[in-house]
C-alpha cells in the first residue's frame, strides 16, 4: 500500500555493513537504493537518487560522518540523516546537531529499534538516543535549579520539528493518541512514535508531563 522508503545506506565497514542490509532488505516497505563506504560517495548519492532516508555511519573516512551530513543538508535539507555511531560523546552530539542530523543512535541497538527510528525520522520526526539526551542534559542540569535546567537544557537539546509542535499542542489539549491521529490525518502508530520522540526530546517521563511542561514554557504550535 505505502510506497517504499527508499534508503541510501553509508558504513565503511562491510561486515557491519552486510549485517545491516540483512535486517532492512528483511523489513517490508524499505530499499535500499543506494550504498557508500565514505563521506564523498555519501554526498554524491545524494545528487544522483531520489532518497527519502539516509543512515549514515559517524566514522567514515576522507570527510568523515558529520562533515557528509553537513554537505548532504546543504544539498538537500529536507532530506533526513539518521546517523550510527558507537560512540556517545557530548562533543559529538552537539556537532551532529549543529550538523543537522535528525537523529542518532548507538550502533548496536536492536534491528526493531533500529527499524523504528528510521521510520521515525523518515515521517519528519527526529529520533535521539537517550543515552546521548542525557549526556546533555546532565552538563546542563549540573548546579541548576530545576526552572533554570529545564530553560538551559531547552536551547541545547535538538528542537521540536513543527510536526512534533503540533503534536505537543494537541497532548496538551488532553487529546488521545486515537484523537491526534483523526485531527492530523496520520495513523496512531506514527502518532506513538512522535510522542515517544517528544518525551525524550524533553527528558520528561510520560506525556503528562510533556503537556506540563509544554503549558508551562509554551512549547507547543500554536493555532
Amino acid at each position: 500500500m505505502s510506497p517504499c522508503l527508499r534508503l541510501l545506506l553509508v558504513e565503511d565497514d562491510e561486515l557491519f555493513r552486510l549485517g545491516l542490509e540483512v535486517k532492512l532488505q528483511q523489513e517490508s516497505g524499505i530499499e535500499i537504493v543506494a550504498e557508500a563506504v565514505d563521506g564523498e560517495t555519501a554526498v554524491e548519492m545524494v545528487q544522483r537518487h531520489v532518497l527519502d532516508v539516509v543512515l549514515l555511519d559517524v566514522g567514515l573516512p576522507g570527510i568523515g560522518g558529520v562533515e557528509a551530513c553537513r554537505q548532504i543538508k546543504q544539498q538537500n535539507p529536507q532530506l533526513p540523516v539518521l546517523v550510527l555511531t558507537s560512540h556517545s560523546q557530548k562533543s559529538l552530539i552537539a556537532r551532529l546537531i549543529a550538523a543537522g542530523a535528525a537523529g542518532y543512535c548507538l550502533k548496536g541497538i536492536a534491528a526493531e529499534t533500529l527499524i523504528l527510528a528510521i521510520r521515525s525520522v523518515a515521517s519528519g520526526a527526529s529520533w535521539w538516543d537517550r543515552t546521548a539526551t542525557t549526556e546533555i542534559r546532565t552538563t546542563f542540569d549540573r548546579n541548576l535549579d530545576t526552572s533554570e535546567a529545564i530553560a538551559s537544557t531547552a536551547k541545547t537539546i535538538p528542537p521540536l520539528t513543527q510536526r512534533e509542535q503540533e503534536i505537543l499542542a494537541l497532548i496538551a489539549a488532553g487529546k488521545s493518541n486515537q484523537e491526534i491521529a483523526a485531527t492530523l490525518y496520520i495513523t496512531p502508530g506514527t502518532v506513538r512514535v512522535h510522542v515517544h520522540t517528544i518525551i525524550q526530546k524533553l527528558g520528561v517521563r510520560d506525556r503528562t508531563q510533556a503537556a506540563v511542561l509544554a503549558i508551562q514554557k509554551k512549547l507547543g504550535k500554536q493555532s
